[in-house]
């Protein structure tokens, strides 16, 4: 057998990722990132009023609102003209408009009002720390008599800051793999292969981003997902690697032969993730397809390194590794693999409870999933007591809910025809006020204010009477159009949903497709795909109960309208990963045996284990995510910690066992003519089947076939 370059020159595969990650970098850090939240949608009437409106060619400029309150009047109140006074002379600000009753910045009995402070910058190019100066004038000059509260995306941006999430995440996995492996030196190696891959993969996406539109949110959501798909498929290949040497390997052979099957299986799996990511680009959606290509990047990389960094690892420290292994088998804790053999024979022997237990909590827990309402959260779930949920408390109490999410309507029309517009808006239900029409160069805007949130469901009704009642009723010679960041939420909300079936199918069917041709089976992939959307359906379902209904102490909200894309995307791939790790094993032992019992208690025996400590790795990473200060990672982080924990404890331990042993031998049956077409792609190594002779007829006629 060949050694792999990376075992044979284990320190220049290490040199070239310490140069990588350096180069990468630097060159992020000398280029800069240009991140961009892409979210038009072409031929929406929300992305024509934004397109119409920028046309005039001045840029839309970032704004902050800053709120007064008091127990009295607190417009004309010395402090705040002293604070407005002072923001107008910061860094950053363009201009100061102060609160006026004919400018409806006053409330009705005086004690709310709030001015418009405009930054000298659109809101992507706006600095943190101009919005930071802000924030520490208000402070200062806040009083028991006059609050001040600010609110604006960019305040909610400066607030923000990258918590220890991350470290926890990672302490926790290097925990578990030194209560699996006994050893310091052997759990820190998959987590090294980890961290270097993503720290490449978040440098490189910062270049991408000057190609591609790749969102801000890009690079915490890498880190989220190159952690855990990095730690885990080092971890199956170092557990492989392992397994071989306690079956009495020479340390140079353990490591190829973990290489050419559980690094296969990688690859595979790595592949499948990949496929599923870029199914995005079905969605027609910019930022998705931005995100989708960072976050593929971010697997690959991955994958690259438990081809060529974990192999170099596992040279420079095998010696002392495998002492540590020889001495954890001496003392007798290898007996994991009894108890899953005593799991399976019991499955084995009453297969429907356990088939029927598991899909029953599947099913349970995907029920919510079916009342799932995709938005963009706003400022009204967050956290009590921030300066951004004060603010929008203030704005809802003095001027109404929708105050903090108001519709622009773009009307092209004569100035008669525009008036009575207006005029049929206000008397429209759901609607708190009107203001406008405002002539413009292409025609006049009004502004409605709803009397419901951004985010509550009156409000995209409300939009929805607008666009297909109201607004045509009055039309005769002009044009309207409903717009605003209010009804581009909702746009973009609707066009994910009427897309995700299309993407769901692409992806479902490919790795359906590539399954049956590793396998060779029919029935094997069928499992797959229905098992995987019935984890992943909880999953939701789970982001829909805690962060949707609000329970656990969230406030509740709208799911992020692009995250159950992305959940699918990356926990389909994961479930494939664990898949494939369990059904090579399962395949290896009908290969050789023909016993079809047999292959399902060897290959949970050989798997069981790895796959629940893989699992548990990626619940606490994604897991520790929740504790981020940003709502859209807490909810991915929940969506990916639940589905991994649902797919490894239900799933793989109970219900596919129990599927396979009634399956028995048709498992792994493949119509004829299907076999003559499908192309032969095999996980294990041919030489390593040689070296083990199958004994098993049928697959000699599957394989032949």
């Amino acid at each position: 057998m060949k050694s792999t370059w990376a075992m044979r020159r284990p320190w220049w595969a290490v040199t070239f990722w310490i140069l990588l990650i350096v180069a990468l970098q630097a060159a992020s850090a000398a280029f800069g990132s240009a991140y961009y939240d892409d979210h038009t949608l072409p031929g929406t009437e929300s992305q024509r009023v934004s397109d119409r409106l920028e046309q005039s060619g001045e840029p839309t400029l970032d704004t902050v609102a800053v709120v007064f309150h008091g127990a009295a009047p607190v417009a004309e109140d010395a402090a705040v003209e002293a604070a407005l006074g002072e923001i107008e002379e910061l860094p950053g600000v363009e201009s100061v408009q102060a609160p006026a009753v004919d400018a409806h910045s006053v409330s009705d009995d005086g004690r709310i009002a709030y001015a418009t402070v405009t930054l000298e910058t659109t809101p992507l190019e706006t600095d943190p720390a101009d919005v930071r100066g802000i924030l520490d004038v208000a402070e200062e000059h806040a009083t028991d008599e006059v609050g001040i509260e600010l609110g604006g995306a960019s305040v909610r941006g400066a607030q923000e800051s990258g918590g220890a999430a991350e470290g926890i995440g990672i302490l926790a996995a290097l925990v578990i793999l030194v209560f699996l492996f006994g050893s310091l030196v052997a759990a820190s190696l998959p987590i090294l292969s980890a961290v270097l891959a993503v720290g490449s993969s978040i440098g490189a996406a910062a270049l991408v981003s000057h190609v591609t539109a790749v969102p801000t949110y890009a690079a915490p959501m890498m880190m989220l997902v190159g952690l855990g798909v990095g730690i885990d498929y080092a971890l199956l290949i170092f557990s492989r690697f392992r397994s071989e040497l306690l079956a009495g390997r020479p340390r140079t052979e353990a490591a190829i032969v973990a290489q050419r099957t559980a690094g296969r299986s990688v690859m595979f799996a790595g592949a499948t993730v990949v496929i599923a990511l870029l199914g995005l680009v079905v969605l027609g959606l910019g930022a998705l397809r931005g995100l989708a290509i960072a976050v593929a990047v971010t697997v690959l990389m991955t994958m690259l390194a438990s081809a060529t960094l974990l192999p170099a690892l596992l040279t420079l420290f095998g010696g002392r590794i495998e002492r540590s292994v020889r001495r954890r088998a001496a003392r007798g804790r290898g007996r994991d693999a009894d108890r899953w053999r005593a799991l399976s024979d019991a499955i084995a022997r009453r297969p429907w409870p356990a088939l029927v237990g598991g899909v029953l909590v599947l099913v349970a827990l995907t029920v919510p999933m079916f009342s799932l309402r995709l938005g963009f959260a706003d400022a009204g779930t967050d956290p009590a007591g921030s300066t951004t949920r004060e603010a929008y408390d203030l704005l809802a109490q003095g001027f109404g809910a929708g105050a903090n999410g108001p519709l622009v309507v773009l009307a092209e029309a004569p100035e008669a025809e525009a008036a009575g517009a207006a005029e049929a808006i206000r008397e429209t239900p759901g609607v708190a006020d009107v203001v406008g029409p405002i002539p413009g160069d292409d025609g006049s805007t009004v502004i409605v204010f709803p009397e419901t949130g951004p985010a509550d469901d009156a409000t995209i009704d409300l939009v929805h009477r607008l666009r297909d009642d109201v607004l045509p009723a009055v039309a005769d010679e002009g044009r309207f159009s409903v717009g605003g960041s209010t009804a581009a939420a909702i746009d973009f909300a609707e066009g994910v949903s009427d897309r995700m079936p299309w993407f769901v199918a692409v992806v479902v069917g490919i790795s359906s497709l590539l399954l049956m041709t590793v396998f060779r089976s029919l029935l094997i992939p069928l499992k797959a795909a229905a098992l995987n959307l019935l984890s992943i359906g909880a999953a939701l379902g789970v982001m829909q109960l805690v962060y949707g209904e609000g329970t656990l102490g969230q406030a509740p909200g709208p799911i992020e309208a692009f995250l159950p894309v992305i959940v699918f995307a990356v926990v389909f791939g994961l479930s494939m990963d664990y898949e494939v790790f369990l059904m090579s094993r399962m395949h290896e032992e009908w290969r050789r045996s023909g016993d079809a019992r047999h292959a399902v208690r060897e290959g949970l025996a050989g798997t069981g284990t790895v796959i629940t400590a893989a699992a548990a790795i990626m619940v606490v990473v994604f897991g520790s995510f929740m504790l981020s200060p940003s709502r859209m990672l807490g909810q991915m982080g929940l969506g990916l910690a639940v589905a991994v924990l649902l797919d490894a404890a239900v799933v793989r331990c109970l219900v596919v066992p129990a599927v396979m042993h009634l399956f028995g031998e048709r498992a792994w049956w493949l119509p004829g003519p299907l076999g003559r077409i499908l192309p032969t792609i095999r996980l294990e190594d041919p030489a390593l089947e040689a070296a083990t002779p199958s004994t098993n007829p049928q697959y000699a006629r599957t394989t032949s076939a």
